[in-house]
């Protein structure tokens, strides 16, 4: 095959509406659905800047049932015409060029000086990602109307925009619909809104947000609009209060401060403004930060900030109250976060995302004096407050503690799951085999200590291993993992499958050891009896391993060993019936003949030859792969039919108790 050139004219520059349509995860973190919500933002995020400029106190967001987006605001309007310095139309830096704006002076605090957008490529970027783009800017003198589609800007006029006398209103309003030729999906969901939204409301004080939800009329088919209104007079106190209702601990902290400095020597100076809301509860738990309004969901250096000053002032008010044990580690962040409400809302004139989707900052000046000013408000605060600071400093030691009991019994459980069965540590009942080779070898979990005689007798001791279950064993579905794994039984079984177990729930993720590789057996095996505390007994089983070690079903491990229904014996001849049907079918075939029938007795009182015969010999048994779907199925049912679904259960009885009026065991 030839070789492709690479030489001097192998390079390619994207331009216009290719910088961001051929590369929008660049620009949005993604070409997903979350890519488009962020480019909803960057155009939310202008009006906002324009609201905390002073100019309108509402925004309203249009979500349209075809996908549109619709922004309107009440600021001065985005400039549209001649630029003498850019010697360009303005509409031309604000919609298609990359790096243009009006925000790259904040520093002087003329303009903007705090805000969301600082790039000038929000704007940009969405126009060219979008199928279409209309926009309305009213600057109080012109109103100025624009079409883009698909990056460019299709109005036929010269200038690229046609202007009508205004009526005095100033304010900007645009509409457009994401193209999926950028993004993969561009459904963006109701509670993308509402949550934005009202996070936005929390961050900048008395602004109003009203969210317009198209929705249609399932008889009529008509559509029509629902509003959402968000605003917090008080902004992150309000909010604050909101979360917290009558939980609290302690009482409500709202501290302020500004501060200027500079993230290097070489570095301009900035200024940052600085603002928290916290309370301390036993009940609830949430830290939250937002810089210059957007959302960090992933902190940065506010919450580095916060956790250092935290961490640093409670561990030293515990030392020198001599709280800790003389053996006893410090504190740890967790153990604040356990009991802390927490929201900060900063404003800087120079920020650093730590990419365009500004969800961390990385300031160093922002973190260094955040920690100090945190550091000498909480020191005051415990000094005027010492009723408060010894319910806070201890509450977080019960914490800690708490988390240590919680550590060590997590590390015994895992190792009780996967410790090795010797002489030294073996599990009380559980009859292991000779073979040693993981390909031939047969777990039987069978019902009962009075089947254990039968079954042992009856196995081959070279590759089957019998575990007995006594009772019912604890309904997985609903438990806590803590709990579960305070069961003898189910730990025992797991440390005998040798496996470790797979934890979901972040909470217990340390426990999940799960390795098929170590799996000691070929077959695993449930043998409970043919009746009804066996069927149950079996679900339980099954619920259990579909709880804690799923790739086991999954990839065909795990068996219900049949048992049969009936024992009809006729003359010199024995058979075995596992259905009605089957029942039926042989006494056809025994036609005249005299037979006995008998319903098969249970695992306990079964003869070795007969266990052997019926459940134990791979050339006469019957064994039933369970499947992923039997698993998840047999979930289903269980959790109708015993957890807390009561309209489910009582709705399944009415449907389908009928078929079960001839099995009721009642006199």
């Amino acid at each position: 095959m030839a070789k492709k050139n690479y030489d001097d004219n192998s390079l390619k520059q994207l331009k216009g509406p290719d910088q961001v349509r051929l590369r929008p995860g660049v620009i949005f973190g993604s070409d997903g659905l979350d890519g488009c919500c962020h480019s909803v933002f960057e155009i939310l995020s202008n009006s906002i800047d324009e609201a905390r400029e002073g100019f309108g106190k509402k925004i309203i967001v249009t979500r349209f049932l075809d996908k549109s987006i619709e922004v309107q605001d009440y600021g001065r309007g985005i400039p549209i015409d001649f630029n003498k310095n850019e010697e360009k139309y303005n509409w031309e830096l604000a919609f298609c060029t990359l790096y243009a704006g009006g925000k790259y002076d904040n520093n002087s605090g003329d303009n903007y000086s705090y805000s969301l957008g600082l790039n000038g490529l929000g704007l940009c970027s969405t126009q060219f990602a979008a199928e279409y783009m209309e926009v309305e800017s009213n600057n109080g003198t012109w109103i100025y109307d624009l079409r883009f589609e698909k990056g460019y800007n299709v109005e036929k006029e010269e200038r690229g925009f046609r202007r009508h006398q205004s009526d005095g209103t100033t304010g900007t309003k645009i509409k457009w619909k994401p193209d999926l030729d950028v993004f993969t999906d561009i459904d963006v969901p109701f509670e993308y809104f509402d949550d934005v939204l009202r996070r936005q409301a929390v961050v900048n004080d008395g602004l109003t947000f009203v969210l317009r939800n198209e929705v249609r009329d399932e008889e009529t088919g008509e559509t029509r609009f629902e509003e959402h209104i968000y605003c917090y007079e008080n902004g992150i106190s309000d909010y604050l209060k909101e979360i917290v209702g009558d939980t609290a601990l302690t009482t409500e902290q709202v501290w302020s401060a500004q501060r200027t400095g500079k993230d290097r020597e070489d570095k301009p100076e900035y200024k940052v403004k600085m603002k928290v809301a916290f309370v301390f509860s036993n009940k609830v738990q949430l830290i939250q930060h937002y810089h210059n309004s957007s959302w960090l969901e992933h902190g940065g250096s506010p919450d580095k900030a916060m956790q250092a000053a935290f961490t640093n002032q409670i561990d030293g008010w515990l030392k020198a109250n001599s709280k800790y044990n003389k053996t006893e580690g410090k504190i740890k962040f967790t153990d604040i976060a356990d009991c802390l409400v927490f929201i900060s809302s900063n404003f800087s004139t120079q920020t650093s995302y730590e990419n365009q989707t500004k969800k961390s900052i990385t300031n160093k000046f922002i973190q260094e004096a955040m920690t100090d000013w945190l550091k000498h408000q909480l020191e005051v605060y415990f000094l005027e407050n010492p009723d408060e600071a010894v319910k806070i400093c201890e509450q977080v030691l019960i914490n800690k503690r708490a988390r240590e009991n919680a550590a060590k019994a997590r590390d015994t459980i895992k190792k009780q799951l996967s410790g090795k069965i010797d002489l030294a540590n073996r599990i009380p009942k559980f009859v292991d085999c000779r073979s040693k080779d993981t390909a031939r070898r047969e777990l039987y979990i069978v019902e009962g200590d009075s089947a254990l005689g039968a079954v042992k007798q009856a196995r081959d001791a070279d590759y089957q291993a019998v575990m007995p279950v006594r009772g019912k064993t604890l309904n997985c579905l609903k438990a806590s993992y803590d709990k579960i794994f305070k069961s003898e039984i189910i730990t025992n079984l797991m440390k005998i499958l040798g496996c470790g177990v797979e934890v979901k729930a972040k909470a217990n993720k340390d426990l999940s050891t799960f390795d098929l590789n170590n799996l000691r057996w070929e077959k695993i095996i449930i043998c409970t009896d043919a009746d009804y505390d066996g069927y149950q007994i079996r679900t339980l089983i099954l619920t259990m391993l579909y709880r804690l070690v799923p790739t086991v079903i999954e990839k065909g491990f795990v068996y219900i060993a049949e048992s049969p229904l009936y024992e009809i014996n006729s003359k010199d001849m024995t058979y075995f019936a596992y259905t009605e049907a089957e029942k039926q079918r042989i006494l056809a075939d025994i036609g005249e003949q005299k037979y006995k029938i008998q319903r098969s007795k249970g695992l306990g009182e079964n003869e070795p030859e007969m266990m052997s015969l019926t459940t134990m010999n791979p050339e006469t048994r019957r064994l039933i792969r369970v499947m992923p779907e039997d698993a998840q199925k047999t979930q289903e049912i269980f959790e109708l039919l015993l957890g807390d679904n009561l309209d489910g259960r009582k709705d399944y009885i009415r449907d389908y108790g009928y078929k079960y009026l001839d099995d009721i065991d009642v006199s």
